[in-house]
Order: structure tokens, then C-alpha cells, then sequence
């Protein structure tokens, strides 16, 4: 499953994007019912919430009205897999919160399943940064946070429900995931907002983008709402420093102790010319080509890494599959190794209750099929796509040749 940031973005252009709103302004575009309808689901949600021993009183947390709930509250005192305690939570009492009207969030999700991979793919693919998914599951009229910034850039995509969102005229100045930015109080929080700039209604199939700084709020509007917010975390100048840090310990300058101090004026005076050199010498190193290439390396790369397994293929053991199809519904073959057989003109395929009739295209399908381990539809379409796939599918299964996976 594959999405790039164009699909994400229609019908705004990646172009017009990055002209006008990138680290520029919010923007929200309307979508229909089917835009997000691969990325998270009802079914999907209660599926990985099902993945019991995954989760953890950090990685799914609930919030009333507002207020976190308690470790202790939803949790309940478990042992791990690999023998250490652990505070787990629990289906009862988590239920038990979600009658009250808590919200779910579901944090780092981004590589669970295919549909969430894919958007933040999109995010990273375009250069944008590192892209990190939290799922909110929210319920009418209760609201989980009040008015805040990200220190990230904001991609809300909403896959159930409406949920209301108020965006406010204040913006912090490029806030970083640093005490000095997350200390600061709900009071400072309230003034600096400013004056309401919109109130926008997300729906199924909508997507909101925020700067990151820009202060907002949202609450559920339908009964209940789903979305999904990629947090996109850009390359910062500080990186750079890390960078020259670096470069700095194999130069001798930086090593040297600087000029000691004994409170007169011309100890003082050595060691403002002395941080001038080392400045300039900062400067000197920033032109440096070594230094460039690493830092363009450093930016280009700036992303997370998920999938590539192939662990068949590997061992040429079987053809290479599309890891971008694993959602889609796999079969799993029962007679490895039947090959279709032609019958003058005709092609047939043998099983156990007797001789598949093939047309040529589709004995070409089939054998293909055949010499592997197991095939999903988005595969044979890609391969064959002269066959009707699903109707091929279905023939092979009812012959006894498939099973579903």
C-alpha cells in the first residue's frame, strides 16, 4: 500500500503547499468518505488494541475531560515477556473509562499496520522529516486536551466521525521538545493563543495541517471520532551543532583551555577574542565540503525506517512480494508446485475434484501463482493485469487450490 504526498494533498498541489502554507499557515482540505478509508479503521482499532502485551501505560493512555487518568486506574499489574513487572492495561477497566467518556491515545503507531505506514511514507518521501503517528479516540462533547502547541508540524487525518477543532491566531516561535518550551503553564497557554482564527468541523476523509507552534484545540462532534495525527518532526539548525561538535573534537583549536580568568580586564578581553576565533573558526568549518556533505546526508536521511522484510526472497527461496500490499487479503497456496497443462488448444489445471479449465492468460496467472508460497490480489493484478484477479482468485479457492491466510 502506497500513498504519495500529492494523493494526501488533492486537490491542493504539493507545489501550491509549499508555496503558501508550509510552516506558513493551517490549511484544511475536504475529502470524501473513501480518502482515509485504508488508513485505520473501528475493526483495525480494536484489532491492535487487542495485541495486549504491545501496549503499556506510556504507549496507550487515556485522558477525561482534560485530566490524564492515572497509570494505576487503567492499568493492572502484569509481568512482561520477558519477565519484568509491567503496568498493562486492562479491556475491563479501560472500558470501564471509555463509558465515562476518556479518550484513547494510541502513541507511535505509525508502522502497525500498512494504511498508517503509508501516510506517513507520503510525509517522509517529500522531505518533510520524521513522520510519528498518534491515534486519538474521542467521544462527543468530551474534550481530551486543552488549547496547546506542537514543538511538531501537525497532519490530522480524520478516518471516523466529525470532531471540531478551534484554531487560534497565536503561534509560539518554532518550539523545540525542550523543558523551556514544555514547562510553561496552561495559564501562559490560555493568553498566548490569542483570538479565535477558525472554527473548523473535520469529517471522515478530511485533513488539517498546522504549522508547528500554532495553537488550537478540538472536540468531538459525532458520537464518536477517530483521527489520526502524524507529528512531523523537521531537521533543526541545532542538528547542525551536533554536527560541527563533531568536526570540532579533531580540531585543536576547540581543545585548547581557554584564557583563565583572574577578574581583570585584559583576562576578559583575552577570552572575548579568543570566542571570536573559535566563532570564526565555527564559520570557517561550515564551509567546509566534509562538513556540507554530512549535513545534506543528515537531512536527506532525516526519516524513520519500517518494513523491507522479505525474509523468502531472501533466501531465493520465493519471488520478491510488495510489502506496500500485506493488508490486502493473502491466500495461501495448497498444491505448491501444479503447474496448468494444455490439452490441444485448451489449458487445464488438475485437482482433486477434477480438470480447472483455464483460458491462456489465465494459465499464465496461475502457474505464476502457483510457484508460490502465497499471493494477494494487489500482486497478481500487478503481474497479470490481462487476468480478472479476484475472479481467478475465487476459481483457485473453490477448486481447493487457496485458502484464505
Amino acid at each position: 500500500m502506497t500513498m504519495t504526498l500529492a494523493e494526501l494533498l488533492a486537490p491542493v498541489t504539493p507545489e501550491q503547499f509549499f508555496t503558501e502554507y508550509h510552516d506558513r499557515k493551517p490549511l484544511c482540505i475536504r475529502g470524501g468518505l473513501a480518502k482515509f478509508a485504508h488508513v485505520l479503521s473501528w475493526r483495525q482499532i480494536n484489532r491492535l488494541l487487542d495485541m495486549t502485551h504491545i501496549w503499556s501505560s506510556q504507549s496507550l493512555q487515556l485522558v477525561l475531560d482534560g485530566t490524564p487518568v492515572l497509570a494505576e486506574q487503567y492499568c493492572g499489574r502484569a509481568t512482561s515477556r520477558d519477565n519484568t513487572p509491567v503496568l498493562q492495561p486492562e479491556a475491563a477497566r479501560v472500558q470501564d473509562w471509555v463509558k465515562r467518556g476518556a479518550s484513547l491515545v494510541l502513541n507511535d503507531v505509525d508502522s502497525l499496520t500498512p494504511g498508517l505506514a503509508a501516510v506517513s511514507a507520503a510525509l517522509e518521501n517529500a522531505g518533510l522529516g520524521k513522520a510519528q503517528a498518534n491515534v486519538y479516540v474521542s467521544w462527543q462533547s468530551h474534550k481530551a486536551f486543552p488549547a496547546h502547541y506542537d514543538t511538531h508540524e501537525v497532519w490530522a487525518v480524520q478516518v471516523e466521525g466529525e470532531k471540531s477543532w478551534n484554531i487560534w491566531d497565536g503561534r509560539a516561535e518554532w518550539p523545540i521538545p525542550h523543558p523551556a518550551f514544555r514547562s510553561q503553564s496552561q495559564a501562559h497557554h490560555e493568553q498566548a493563543k490569542g483570538r479565535l482564527r477558525e472554527k473548523l468541523l473535520l469529517k471522515a476523509g478530511d485533513l488539517l495541517y498546522l504549522p508547528r507552534g500554532w495553537y488550537h484545540d478540538a472536540l468531538a462532534e459525532a458520537p464518536a471520532s477517530v483521527h489520526v495525527t502524524y507529528g512531523v518532526h523537521a531537521p533543526l539548525g541545532i542538528d547542525l551543532l551536533t554536527i560541527l561538535m563533531d568536526r570540532a573534537l579533531g580540531d585543536a583549536e576547540f581543545r585548547k583551555a581557554l584564557p583563565r580568568q583572574d577578574g581583570s580586564a585584559a583576562a576578559r578581553f583575552a577570552l572575548t577574542s579568543r570566542a571570536g576565533q573559535l566563532g570564526q573558526r565555527l564559520a570557517e568549518l561550515c564551509r567546509e565540503p566534509k562538513v556540507m556533505a554530512v549535513l545534506e546526508q543528515f537531512v536527506a536521511d532525516y526519516r524513520f525506517r519500517r518494513g523491507g522484510n522479505d525474509l523468502l526472497a531472501a533466501r531465493g527461496l520465493a519471488p520478491a512480494t510488495v510489502a506496500a500490499d500485506a493488508e490486502a487479503p493473502a491466500f495461501r497456496v495448497l498444491a505448491p508446485g501444479a503447474k496448468p497443462v494444455r490439452r490441444g488448444a485448451d489449458w487445464v489445471l488438475k485437482t482433486a475434484a477434477g480438470s480447472l479449465p483455464l483460458a491462456p492468460q489465465e494459465a499464465e496467472a496461475a502457474g505464476w501463482i502457483l510457484a508460490r508460497p502465497d499471493v494477494a490480489e494487489p500482486e497478481l493484478r500487478a503481474a497479470h493485469p490481462a487476468v480478472d484477479a479476484p475472479a481467478l482468485l475465487a476459481r483457485l479457492r473453490d477448486a481447493g487450490l487457496l485458502v484464505g491466510a
